[in-house]
């Protein structure tokens, strides 16, 4: 696959939360630890991440919603290898769902958003630079590990994953964050081509690290 080249460049990565939660993300520089925000406005967000001059951003959330007949060809991909994703609803059920369980999806759907004009949404190998791109952390750890991982224990084996790729953890306290830096980790893979993706263009791609 061609490279999507940049010299020691800022990737970052976004865990998506909902309304109260928010967003976390992580920034690496040239692959290492650099900078992490947390906040509930998806503007501040993206501001951050174009100040910081970010080439490649990641976001653990939908970058299209499921069309009203058939499931998004990057999940159906997914679960066939064996990793258990979401599946993503039509806009209408996530926006009318009685107990707001799809708000972090909404939430994401206004990352990219936000993201928009200055990081367009990843469409394949010939994609330029800067980018944005959904990505799914328990696939991320699949793939780094180069075996079907369970979720049961992922928050150690996350930190050891990022640890392993040279990703220092010490200030990736939590989940949220560990989940943040993994997608910053896909980024910079992306940038230098060691990557792959699910899905198609009509309903979006899942990127993920070799």
């Amino acid at each position: 696959m061609p490279t999507l080249s940049s010299s020691s460049p800022v990737t970052v990565g976004i865990d998506v939360g909902g309304l109260k939660k928010g967003f976390h993300a992580v920034a690496l520089r040239d692959g290492r630890f650099h900078a992490k925000i947390t906040s509930r406005d998806a503007a501040e967000i993206a501001n951050w991440c174009r100040d910081l001059g970010a080439v490649c951003i990641g976001i653990d959330a939908p970058c299209h919603w499921r069309g009203p007949e058939k499931a998004r060809a990057a999940e159906v991909a997914l679960m066939r290898a064996g990793i258990h994703c979401f599946s993503t609803p039509t806009k209408e059920m996530a926006e009318s769902h009685p107990s707001g369980f799809f708000h972090w999806m909404v939430n994401g759907a206004s990352m990219f958003a936000h993201l928009d004009l200055s990081h367009p949404l990843f469409k394949g190998s010939e994609t330029p630079l800067p980018t944005s791109f959904e990505t799914f952390p328990q696939a991320i750890a699949c793939a780094l590990a180069g075996k079907r991982l369970s979720a049961q224990d992922k928050r150690r084996e996350r930190r050891q994953l990022l640890e392993s790729a040279g990703v220092c953890t010490q200030k990736l306290g939590n989940i949220d964050w560990l989940d943040a830096g993994l997608c910053a980790l896909t980024a910079y893979r992306l940038t230098d081509g060691r990557w792959q993706a699910y899905g198609d263009l009509e309903t979006g791609f899942i990127v993920v690290p070799r």
